[in-house]
């Protein structure tokens, strides 16, 4: 290992800590933080955005990197040190395109967002939020400004923050292939709506139980609460820290989905930051792109937590939990928690319909970003969508355009990653039965180890060291598809419904 190396780590070392720190201000902002400390805490992370940004595109940061980059370039592609050099390498050409002062009102500007759209989402009243969006969207086309964009859509440069190499042309084209027979599949499941009733999800849940349950589930599935915690919040989230990964989930005491696979979504992601290898810690390539880490946490929600295997492992605990369940058997709760509907909120969408909440995201934010649609004109342009695409209305600003936090925060360009990470999540559960035939039997005993192992074989323990295509092609031996995906709901929800 060369004295370079050791400087570059050095460097990434205090970046990450910076940034770490950053992570736990920016957790309790949305847990614990008083509302009067929002001016503040807007000032305290502009002011570590900004330092890790300017230390970061040092010019002798560049310089190590570009010396490096020569003297390990025979080096195996997967290796630690390759990897460290080669992803940073890339990062520092981008975020040395982009000026401190901006990463610092970035900052400033989404602390107020979020907070004025909390505000905004609990009096359900778009206009609270309007202005401070409008800065945020501002600000979002100044940032794509200064990363450039070859294709010419603003929006790529934006994509490409989150998964690096993805743009707008191949989303959308992932995603015209699997809107069609989705279309189909979803008015199949219409067709037979009255054979599933989830009523039973709607009784009295209290609090209580409810978070003492998710968090025995939480710890079962291999989340560490040693090195993790589960609160509250307006909008369920992950820390993503390696040995602080605080997960937050919301509670509804009359449906019980809100709180269980929120916190075994949130858990997924927990569990992903959790288990990246030790060797890349204070690296600067510990977090992955998105689709990859939405990868996880769609996973672990739906594959396994959806599944018929689990509940035949769990119902008996929540039954435990809530006497009143006695009543119902365990086959009408499975199908209950798998009911597919066009429904108005996206964290509680099917896994059916789910796909165009994401689609109706992914066009907003390409217009948006494109001045082709106004912030002003967005509660309707939501709504509008909504009824073209699942049939429904939102009666309210905070059931439709106000529901999800990203926005507040300045990420444009997340949402696709959402419906991305479902598609690759069934790719890997198809090759991991494949290779462990007898998995279902293990769940349904309660045995989560072996999903967990592989995940973090195939995808986990890699943290940011390959693109989600490379990713792609490393854990399944094939490139992005949405077949897999398909042939999953299909088979799943034929059954459900008798199709």
């Amino acid at each position: 290992m060369t004295d370079k190396f050791e400087q570059l780590k050095s460097r990434l070392a205090r970046i990450s800590d910076i940034n770490a720190s950053a992570g736990v201000m920016g957790w309790d902002m949305r847990v614990m933080m008083p509302p009067g400390g929002v001016q503040a805490r807007g000032d305290q992370l502009g002011t570590l955005g900004g330092l890790a940004h300017e230390m970061f595109v040092d010019e002798e940061v560049g310089a190590l990197l570009e010396e490096l980059a020569a003297e390990f370039k025979s080096m195996p592609f997967e290796a630690d040190e390759s990897s460290i050099i080669r992803v940073n390498m890339r990062d520092y050409e981008k975020q040395v395109r982009i000026p401190t002062e901006l990463v610092i009102e970035m900052a400033q500007v989404t602390a107020a967002a979020q907070q004025a759209w909390a505000e905004a989402k609990a009096k359900s009243d778009f206009s609270l939020f309007a202005p401070h969006l409008e800065k945020v969207v501002a600000l979002e086309l100044r940032l794509a400004d200064a990363l450039g964009s070859p294709s010419g859509n603003p929006y790529d440069a934006l994509l490409d923050q989150f998964e690096p190499g993805l743009n707008y042309q191949y989303i959308d084209g992932v995603f015209s292939g699997l809107k069609k027979p989705l279309v189909e599949l979803i008015e199949q499941i219409k067709a037979h709506a009255d054979r599933v009733n989830d009523d039973v999800l709607k009784r009295e849940y209290p609090e209580a139980q409810q978070i003492a349950f998710s968090k025995e589930v939480g710890a079962a599935l291999g989340y560490d609460f040693k090195r993790g915690r589960l609160d509250k919040s307006a909008h369920p989230f992950t820390s993503p820290n390696m040995h602080d990964a605080r997960i937050t989930t919301r509670v509804d005491e009359h449906f019980l989905p809100s709180c269980v696979m929120a916190v075994i979504h949130e858990v997924g992601h927990g569990m992903h930051a959790q288990n990246i290898s030790e060797s890349l810690y204070h690296s600067g390539i510990t977090f992955p792109g998105l689709a990859i880490a939405e990868s996880q946490s769609r996973f672990f929600e739906n594959i396994v937590g959806r599944s018929r295997a689990f509940w035949e492992y769990w119902y008996p605990k929540l039954q435990a939990a809530f006497p009143h369940l006695n009543d119902t058997s365990v086959d009408t709760f499975y199908r209950a928690i798998n009911k597919s509907e066009p429904s108005l909120i996206r964290v509680e969408a099917d896994e059916v319909t789910y796909g165009l909440h994401i689609m109706l995201r992914f066009e907003i934010e390409n217009e948006l970003i494109n001045q082709r649609m106004k912030v002003a004109n967005l509660p309707k342009e939501w709504n509008d969508r909504m009824e073209a695409y699942l049939s429904v209305t939102p009666p309210n600003d905070a059931q439709g355009v106000l529901q999800d936090i990203h926005w507040s925060g300045g990420g444009f360009g997340y949402f696709p990653d959402y419906l991305l990470g479902s598609i690759f999540a069934s790719q890997l559960w198809e090759v991991f039965k494949k290779q462990h035939p007898d998995i279902e039997d293990e769940i349904r005993s309660g045995k989560f180890s072996t999903l967990l192992d592989w995940q973090r074989d195939h995808v986990m323990k890699h943290g940011a060291k390959f693109t989600f295509p490379e990713l792609s092609e490393r854990a399944t031996g094939q490139t992005l598809s949405w077949e897999p995906y398909m042939n999953y709901l299909r088979t799943k929800y034929s059954e459900v419904y008798g199709l």
